[in-house]
């Protein structure tokens, strides 16, 4: 599935938008079927996540030949969790789904950080050095 968002960012006189697809073929099948050229791809290795910055004009071709409108906020979620899994997702379920892997990933963080600190207190008491 191919899905573009609202984000309406001001590149010279346009307004541009992200388009993202479950697969790369997806993608860059879209691309050519609405006229944006490879070249404008924004691969994985240079940026947040493969996709297309594509104008508002282009994004109504992509809609009419069948990709799904997202918000901003879908979009960086799905992108955030292909980041993390490997799959875009769903749209419906993203923001929710970095809700809580922001939440894991925090209380991850600070459980290291406590067993630190006992670790660090308990090196104190014995009057023992790292």
């Amino acid at each position: 599935m191919v899905y573009v968002d609202n984000m309406q960012a001001a590149f010279g006189r346009m307004k541009m938008c992200h388009m993202i697809a479950d697969t790369d073929e997806e993608l860059h099948r879209m691309a050519a079927a609405i006229g944006v050229h490879r070249k404008w791809w924004q691969s994985p290795a240079k940026s947040s996540g493969s996709h297309y910055d594509i104008a508002m004009s282009k994004r109504a071709l992509a809609v009419a030949a069948g990709a799904k409108a997202i918000t901003l906020k879908q979009c960086a979620a799905m992108n955030a969790r292909r980041r993390d899994t490997g799959e875009l997702g769903l749209p419906d379920d993203a923001w929710e789904w970095l809700k809580q892997s922001m939440a894991a990933k925090r209380a991850r963080k600070q459980s290291v950080s406590r067993a630190a600190a006992r670790m660090d207190a308990n090196t104190q008491t014995t009057g023992e050095s790292a």
